[in-house]
């Protein structure tokens, strides 16, 4: 096949101009076959599969991308639930699951390992109930695990119980991390309908239905989509539809194409492409600037929720023509500390948390990475997460809450998580209480909706 100059430049201006790159290789890995009686034989066994099964993902990733130039921003680990895993074992704690997973992904050089998860969308076993209460310890002492908890579903309503118990936990959380503005929250993400084979941190984990290891990528591009937006200033919403889905088609054979070769090398089957644009603090990454490209002074203004619905529809209908099989999230990210963009909006007040959470709608994932008041209550995040779930379930989509209430702050002051995490001003909640409400407990109906078969 012969190529145009004008195509050969097009793709080098996506990888060196508009910082198109790969944001994640994730290697899925069963643990199933490691499960004993013992935490101690049941941690052992974790360490020795995952180094035999993950022993040479850092080097795959790096020589895909010595060979196509393509830049592999994180190489990242997900395994099956460790609320599963453990559950036959007769200890209380499992931080020693987390810091096990914590020193094999230093061995490995891997970025991140997800899974440290519990899904208790209908109710809690004891491992779950064990997990839940072992995570302020498990993320203050370790630096490369993720957690996750799913609290609700479409087809099975909201867990009020465990809502509340999580927002028990992120405060808790949040002051064993005080140190710095509660970064241990960043690694915790709560969900409704939680996909299995997300390749997303902090939420990946390794579904029950998933092979014995298979291979996710994540894909993002929010700079070349913007670039793509620039030539279309003064065209109908028809055409600037249609450019958002040429390129992110795209976006996503590139995508397609490494994960494809990188499930080659490791000799695994290769999963699914993620579809999502994801941002990064850096200028020219951001979601929230292609917003404003598409004819909106700020991100957070009126006009907002029609342009990221858009954005996100777009993106899948160009990315599912161009990946045979598309998974995870798939949609738009909109964290406001990753993302510049959104930190400028809500600097400026044009982004405000009641906004987020509207957007959130249309949008794939969530309330992502809101740094919130230190002394906000452990019930108004329940109540947050509470609205978060309940648009996932209604909508029958995937909604997840990502919460850092930063110690001793205030609205306002701004809060440092550093790297791709980013920093943004703290946001405001609403002062009315939720008290009564959370401390209902119980659960919140599926809705009518759900009753398909």
């Amino acid at each position: 096949m012969l190529f145009t100059p004008f195509e050969i430049k097009e793709t080098i201006d996506m990888f060196l101009r508009y910082k198109l790159d790969i944001r994640a290789i994730t290697l899925g890995v069963s643990l199933l076959d490691c499960i004993s009686s013992t935490g101690q034989e049941t941690r052992k066994k974790i360490r020795e599969k995952l180094l035999r099964t993950a022993g040479s993902l850092v080097k795959t990733g790096c020589d895909i991308e010595t060979e196509y130039g393509i830049p592999i921003i994180n190489k990242r680990i997900s395994v099956t639930p460790i609320s599963i895993i453990a559950g036959s074992c007769d200890e209380d704690d499992y931080t020693p699951f987390a810091v096990t997973l914590d020193d094999a992904a230093n061995e490995l050089g891997i970025d991140f390992v997800g899974g440290f998860s519990a899904l208790v969308h209908k109710g809690f076993t004891a491992g779950d109930e064990k997990l839940i209460k072992s995570l302020p310890s498990a993320l203050s002492v370790t630096e490369k695990v993720c957690a996750s908890v799913n609290v609700a579903a479409t087809k099975s309503g909201i867990n009020m119980d465990a809502v509340k118990l999580m927002g028990q936990i992120i405060k808790q959380i949040a002051e064993k991390t005080a140190d710095r503005d509660g970064i241990g929250c960043a690694k915790l993400v709560v969900f409704c309908n939680a996909p299995e084979d997300n390749p997303f941190m902090a939420g990946a984990f390794h579904g029950a239905g998933e092979a014995e290891s298979v291979l996710n990528v994540g894909v993002s591009g929010p700079g070349v989509v913007k670039a793509a937006l620039e030539n279309c200033r003064d065209a109908s919403m028809d055409e600037l539809a249609d450019a958002i889905k040429k390129t992110a088609f795209k976006i996503t054979r590139m995508g397609q194409l490494v994960g494809m070769e990188a499930a080659k090398k490791l000799n695994v089957p290769f999963g699914i492409l993620d579809l999502s644009l994801a941002p990064t603090p850096e200028v020219g990454d951001s979601v929230a600037r292609i917003l404003e490209e598409m004819g909106l002074e700020a991100a957070g203004t009126h006009g907002t929720t029609a342009a990221l619905a858009m954005l996100t529809d777009m993106v899948k209908k160009g990315g599912v023509m161009a990946s045979t099989h598309v998974g995870g999230f798939s949609g738009a990210f909109i964290p406001v500390s990753e993302d510049e963009g959104m930190v400028a909006a809500v600097k400026n007040g044009s982004i405000t948390l009641d906004k987020l959470e509207a957007l959130t709608c249309v949008c794939s994932v969530g309330l992502d990475m809101i740094p919130l008041p230190g002394d906000t209550s452990a019930a108004t995040i329940a109540a947050i997460i509470a609205d978060e779930m309940a648009i996932g379930m209604v909508n029958n989509k995937t909604t997840a809450a990502r919460l850092i209430p930063v110690p001793g702050k205030k609205a306002g002051e701004w809060a440092e998580f550093g790297g791709l995490l980013g920093g943004s001003p703290i946001l405001a909640v609403n002062k009315a209480a939720s008290d009564v409400f959370i401390n209902r407990g119980g659960r919140i109906p599926a809705p009518i909706h759900s009753f398909r078969n």
